[in-house]
């Protein structure tokens, strides 16, 4: 079907064409996802031995095709159980996509309001609090690790948990669809032990770790000097004012579509 041409027993139509460009479109991104860690290393030796799969079948060579079927069989599982971080980089990449978020639900308006407001009371006590917002896909693995609430979010059920005598207090609150689904959460500390040359304490790594390994939006106050931080993708802003946190979070949490009637809207209002 939609023969080009001939490259000795090979035919090429233009599907293959458009299979190759695809494939060469997602090994691409594969690579620049994976670049600059050990897994790309392992990724590289895992597509040359692809290649020579590829050409062993096309020239019928049948012991070794089904020896580097053998290989590649085993270095995928090998892969995938030496190299969780990256492949769990990779899907939250994926999850983070606009056309994915578009049928993802948006979180309710009251939620930014009520975090803000919790935030800054705890601020204003130097209360210490690391509250964790779901976006997209859960974090079941690490919720698990803290107790489990499901209880209907508000500020003050935010100011009791991270009051320091409460036994609750110490670790993360997981908030998804305005229920706190746990919280006294253990989450991975980051890597990054400073930013702009200001050392992070535990609280602000383990709310950054988060950041950098699911979509999530982690809201951080610090307990020494009662400053109020964000961390999403992987980057953490500091000093945030109330209004700032609220519209942080509130555009954090609007759908690209939403994001785009709400410009139209606002431009058209202007202009009026």
């Amino acid at each position: 079907m939609f023969e080009l041409f001939k490259i000795g027993f090979l035919t090429i139509s233009f599907l293959d064409i458009v299979d190759i460009a695809i494939v060469t479109i997602i090994i691409y991104k594969l690579y620049n996802t994976l670049k600059g860690t050990i897994a790309a290393q392992i990724f590289i030796g895992l597509m040359l031995v692809l290649v020579l799969s590829f050409v062993s079948q096309a020239a019928n060579f049948k012991a070794l095709s089904w020896l580097l079927k053998l290989i590649t069989d085993i270095w995928v599982i090998a892969f995938l159980i030496l190299f969780q971080p990256e492949i769990r980089r990779l899907l939250v990449i994926v999850a983070r996509n606009p056309l994915v978020k578009l049928f993802m639900r948006a979180e309710a308006p009251e939620v930014a309001k009520i975090v803000t407001d919790a935030a800054f009371e705890l601020s204003q006590h130097q209360h210490g609090a690391l509250i964790i917002l779901i976006k997209s896909s859960g974090i079941r693995g690490f919720t698990e690790t803290g107790e489990i609430l499901n209880a209907k979010l508000s500020k003050d059920l935010l100011r009791n948990i991270f009051y320091p005598r409460s036994p609750l207090h110490d670790g993360a609150v997981v908030v998804k669809n305005n229920i706190i689904e746990a919280a006294r959460v253990t989450l991975p500390l980051s890597s990054s032990t400073s930013v702009n040359g200001e050392v992070l304490g535990m609280r602000h790594r383990a709310g950054l770790g988060i950041s950098e390994q699911a979509d999530v939006i982690s809201v951080i106050v610090s307990e020494e000097t009662g400053g109020i931080s964000v961390a999403e993708d992987g980057i953490l802003t500091k000093g945030l004012s109330k209004e700032a946190l609220r519209n942080r979070i509130s555009q954090s949490f609007r759908s690209p579509a939403i994001k785009g009637w709400r410009g139209l809207i606002e431009q058209y209002l202007t202009q009026k």
